[in-house]
């Protein structure tokens, strides 16, 4: 009970406090992943190497959930024992779990990016090159 009123007050403080962007406060929607990241990383966000770290992670994960899901689908079923841990879908946890730790520490509104995304697949299929 005591842990979850820390974590809550974290969560508010974090969430207030997530990032400047483009001259104003901003509440972010990943604040809730921020504030458990801000207990997470704190020994390691002031590292210079920590954006090296998580793009290697990343990159790791994504081979991970490769090497899962194609195990799973008939790709490769003799890989299977390397994949008895995790499904490809708990390595798509760590995937977004890599991109939210970057995204942060980078101060990337995240929100605005996918938003960004979707309306750029959006225009392509509207207006498909011939």
């Amino acid at each position: 009970m005591e842990e979850n009123k820390q974590f809550k007050a974290n969560l508010t403080s974090s969430a207030a406090n997530s990032k400047l962007h483009r001259g104003k406060r901003k509440r972010s929607s990943f604040g809730q992943y921020f504030a458990k990241l801000d207990q997470i990383d704190t020994d390691l966000k002031g590292s210079q190497e920590f954006g090296s770290f998580l793009i290697l992670n990343l990159v790791e994960e994504i081979g991970e959930m490769a090497r899962a899901y194609l195990a799973k689908h008939g790709r490769k079923p003799t890989n299977i024992a390397a994949q008895q841990d995790e499904t490809y879908e708990q390595e798509l946890g760590d995937i977004m779990v890599a991109i939210i730790r970057f995204a942060r520490i980078k101060n990337i509104d995240l929100h605005h990016r996918v938003m960004a995304s979707l309306n750029k697949i959006k225009r392509r299929k509207e207006h498909p090159k011939l």
